[in-house]
């Protein structure tokens, strides 16, 4: 197909197209001549991927970093765990005290050497916003944040497929940047079923709202 049909196909507009092109987001389709290229699937499946990434608020650069992993992934699944995190986590600050992260992160299992470090800084960078607002996480709270973060870590591992390379690199990619959304999403919801379960709603007791099934 033309640039106008991939246009048409994936709802991206001609300009916007040329522009991923231009910025290296998009591979060149195959020239027809030396003002037409023809384009494929692949360029949908990409294109697809990439407008997912930006409109959940990935960066130009962040993006071509995670392209660049779906382009040339490691060989090892973690290392492609490790190269999908460090195309959006911030650079770690050399300055930044990172003594408490470790020391919580150890709860998880964490030991030096085993995650890449700008990782266990981002931990470091939220506990620091923490205390800046002279705010604390009770610890049967933050124990309840690491055990469900480990079974949620687990659970994704074990569904990474390993029928082909690029269902893994996908896999892997696109539910590191593009799942903490939906997670956070999640999160929000249940807070408030727990809290209607807890407090009741308006005209309904605590009692009567678990009843009705706000909560279950």
């Amino acid at each position: 197909m033309r640039i106008s049909g991939l246009s048409a196909v994936t709802g991206v507009s001609v300009p916007t197209i040329k522009y991923y092109l231009r910025e290296g987001l998009l591979f060149e389709g195959v020239r027809t001549s030396p003002t037409q290229a023809e384009y494929g699937d692949d360029h949908v499946h990409r294109l697809r991927v990439i407008r997912a990434l930006i409109d959940s608020g990935v960066s130009i650069a962040e993006t071509r970093k995670v392209i660049r992993s779906l382009d040339d992934p490691p060989q090892s699944p973690h290392d492609l765990l490790g190269a999908a995190h460090a195309a959006v986590t911030p650079h770690f600050a050399e300055d930044l005290d990172i003594a408490a992260a470790e020391l919580l992160v150890t709860r998880l299992g964490w030991q030096p050497g085993l995650c890449d470090p700008d990782v266990v800084a981002g931990v470091a960078r939220a506990l620091q916003s923490l205390e800046r607002a002279d705010f604390s996480v009770p610890d049967d709270v933050m124990t309840a944040y690491l055990h469900a973060v480990a079974r949620i870590a687990r659970a994704e591992i074990e569904g990474i497929p390993t029928e082909s390379a690029d269902a893994a690199v996908r896999y892997v990619v696109l539910g590191s940047v593009l799942v903490e959304p939906l997670i956070l999403a999640l999160r929000r919801v249940a807070e408030q079923v727990a809290s209607a379960e807890r407090f009741g709603v308006a005209g309904m007791s605590p009692g009567s709202a678990a009843a009705a099934g706000v909560a279950e």
